[in-house]
């Protein structure tokens, strides 16, 4: 017997949940604190720990990002109030935009004030364009909130979203070829910052058109794996093994192949733990993962040498339980700050999380 709409509708959104807390701790081994700089950690290429980290980014941090960029343009697709342009690019620009703003201010100001006062090896700004830039993220990735430019770019797909819903299914697929070949091509500067990000905004609208939600859905769970398994093997064996080599297009459309089958992949994995009781804590975490995301690369900058005095850094016997563990010693300051601004500083709270952590 098939599901009742509303109980289906609920495991949907539970997955859509679940999906989001994946990603974004996932996003964190991407970020992960190692404690040396380039060149130091070329040197360590090839070894188990940088075998490690490369694994969990690749798996957990890449793969996973595009789903956040799906999901999103799911919703859109299935809104009305999108369709009322001033209202929807205003609501998005509180929350989105805004945090993003807000946020890249504070890294400036925590992070290289510790470059500044303490001697932290961090970023300080050479020249008030560098601060504008690294606020606003105009014309180049920041480089102390390295993962902001998915807002930045993710509200530039919400300010076209109006447009893009009302468009048929075949000027959505030109369009999300030109940002796949963008992507391979590595163009999109200083227009978008990833145009993967708008690719798979747009492959959300047509997903939500054709029902692939529910039919991914409804596929077996090694089969929906299956396809990002074999790709990740390939991708891991390029990144281990050979690096960067002589065709990097060749090399972003594997690892555009990869994030495609990654969507996929996660998305039937979030649909299968939305069925069991581990969705009752994950889901308590939600709340929370939009602030992680935009909290977490501050806490690495400040806390990651703190923590590496008793784990060392990359290369140490003890780093690889580090490593490990940062997503959830992020999680676990994350909730706590967030839960003290909501009791101490509810506005501020809910402006720094787009309106999505509230006084109860």
């Amino acid at each position: 017997m098939p599901e009742p709409l509303s109980a289906h509708g609920a495991r949907r959104s539970d997955a859509i949940a679940i999906a989001r807390v994946i990603c974004i701790l996932g996003v964190v081994y991407v970020h992960a604190w190692t404690g040396l700089n380039g060149e130091a950690l070329a040197q360590l290429h090839g070894t188990t720990q940088d075998n490690l980290r490369w694994t969990l980014m690749e798996i957990f941090g890449r793969s996973a990002v595009p789903l956040l960029g799906l999901i999103s343009g799911w919703l859109v697709a299935g809104s009305d109030r999108t369709r009322a342009w001033r209202r929807h690019v205003g609501r998005k620009a509180r929350t989105i935009l805004l945090p993003m703003i807000l946020w890249n201010l504070l890294a400036i100001l925590f992070v290289s004030g510790a470059a500044l006062l303490f001697g932290l090896a961090a970023p300080v700004p050479p020249s008030p364009w560098w601060v504008v830039d690294e606020v606003l993220i105009l014309t180049r990735n920041p480089d102390i909130n390295v993962q902001m430019p998915f807002l930045r770019d993710l509200f530039l797909c919400m300010v076209a979203a109006p447009l893009l819903v009302r468009l048929p299914a075949w000027a959505l697929a030109v369009v999300a070829m030109l940002a796949a070949g963008a992507h391979v091509a590595g163009i999109g500067p200083p227009l978008l910052m990833r145009a993967s990000i708008l690719l798979f905004f747009v492959i959300g609208i047509l997903a939500r058109r054709g029902d692939i939600a529910d039919r991914v859905a409804r596929m077996p769970v090694l089969l929906a794996l299956a396809p990002f398994l074999l790709l990740m093997v390939t991708q891991l064996y390029r990144t281990i093994m050979i690096a960067d080599g002589d065709w990097p297009m060749a090399q972003r459309g594997l690892d555009l192949a990869v994030r495609m089958a990654a969507a996929m992949a996660f998305w039937r994995f979030s649909w299968m733990l939305a069925g069991t009781r581990l969705r009752v804590p994950i889901l308590r975490i939600e709340p929370y993962a939009f602030f992680l995301f935009c909290l977490h690369l501050i806490l690495i900058w400040l806390g990651g040498p703190l923590l590496g005095h008793i784990f060392g850094r990359m290369g140490s016997p003890f780093y690889p339980v580090y490593l490990v563990a940062q997503p959830f010693i992020v999680l676990a300051l994350t909730v706590l700050i967030g839960r003290l601004l909501v009791r101490l500083v509810p506005g501020t709270a809910a402006l720094l999380s787009g309106g999505r952590l509230r006084a109860r």
